[in-house]
């Protein structure tokens, strides 16, 4: 038998925050939700029911790959999002929250969308939070991974929209990708925009996909080819919505402007830019 399993699940649970606490700013909230996962009940469950049941012997595993800076959401497959739980892995990034504004601002531009585009779909969280509060839409996602494209059409029909939702291979760095696409009365995006050069945490640098990370020394080498784009896939009166950069609204908005596209500004709860609202001039 293992050390682990002659501790307790609230013992083990103890010994792993300390473990992580060097590593982790959230150890006690990741040693819950990594035994919740050995145990495979809710992290609910666990605290109500199970904090004397004795622990299960994969958990130590699971703590060090944690305590390698490996991200939680990629340790249990899953991460919420918008109150969707989705399927994560390595082949895409994994959701967050500052990401919820672009959400709440496209169901509430796009009550009246039947058509709506995701550039750079990932796992589908945008796309799949978007369709759901937009019962008559129906959704395109590209991207230009393979393995992100099954992880999205996976989770499009675990939450019942993979009748609403396509999810097709496409790379907007390549000629003639936008053919036979058609016209979207709303486009998301969310494009690599993190300079290469920028100091991130080692649970994202040495784990999430770089392709959906960086975009050059000034983050803006995807946008500099996708806004363009932008006027050819918009229906007239459409709207596109693009995540940004803390420090990245002027620089997106000149490009916008090149492309003949309006914009508006909209921020995150915590006051940072985060959302460009793109219409075109004079709409």
């Amino acid at each position: 038998m293992s050390e682990t399993a002659k501790l307790t699940v609230g013992q083990a649970i103890r010994a792993a925050a300390e473990r992580l606490a060097s590593s982790s700013d959230t150890a006690r909230l990741d040693a819950e939700v990594l035994m919740a996962h050995a145990l495979g009940v809710s992290r609910s469950d666990l605290l109500l029911r199970h904090l004397g049941d004795s622990a299960p012997d994969g958990f130590a595993a699971l703590v060090e790959r944690r305590a390698g800076h490996e991200p939680v959401a990629y340790i249990v497959g899953s991460q919420d999002f918008f109150g969707m739980p989705l399927r994560v892995s390595d082949a895409v990034l994994i959701p967050r929250g500052d990401s919820e504004v672009l959400v709440e601002t496209a169901r509430l531009r796009g009550g009246s969308a039947r058509r709506v585009l995701d550039c750079g779909t990932g796992s589908g969280a945008l796309l799949l939070a978007v369709l759901a509060g937009l019962p008559e839409a129906r959704g395109v996602g590209i991207d230009r991974s393979a393995r992100a494209l099954a992880v999205a059409a996976g989770n499009a029909a675990a939450l019942g929209l993979g009748g609403r939702s396509a999810f097709l291979e496409r790379d907007w760095t390549r000629a003639g990708w936008r053919a036979g696409l058609g016209w979207f009365d709303l486009v998301l995006a969310n494009p690599p925009y993190v300079e290469e050069a920028a100091a991130l945490d080692p649970s994202v640098r040495a784990h999430e996909p770089a392709g959906a990370l960086f975009a050059g020394a000034e983050g803006l080498d995807d946008y500099r080819v996708l806004v363009p784009e932008l006027p050819a896939l918009l229906a007239p009166g459409g709207t596109a919505l693009v995540e940004i950069g803390a420090s990245q609204a002027e620089a997106v908005r000149a490009i916008a402007a090149g492309a003949g596209l309006d914009s508006r500004l909209h921020r995150d709860l915590g006051g940072r830019a985060r959302v460009l609202e793109l219409r075109q001039s004079g709409e």
